[in-house]
């Protein structure tokens, strides 16, 4: 995915990817506690594809998280 929201993609799959990693879960095992391919989450995690705002909202809760988390971008 190369788009103008590249940017703000890749730091959603970067919130995800440390949330996942500081909860000790693989991605299989997230992908699967939100009815997703691990391979999409792969793509989801490195920006390689969007998702719904629905698949956000699944993440989100699968890792115990508020929403808004995935959207908190660092400098």
């Amino acid at each position: 995915m190369q788009n103008k929201n590249f940017d703000i993609w890749l730091a959603i799959g970067l919130n995800i990817l440390h949330y996942r990693k500081e909860q000790g879960m693989t991605q299989l095992q997230l992908a699967e506690k939100c009815n997703l391919s691990r391979n999409h989450l792969q793509r989801i995690e490195t920006a390689a594809s969007s998702c719904t705002l629905d698949t956000l909202i699944n993440i989100a809760e699968a890792l115990n998280i508020p929403l808004v988390k995935l959207f908190e971008f660092k400098d």
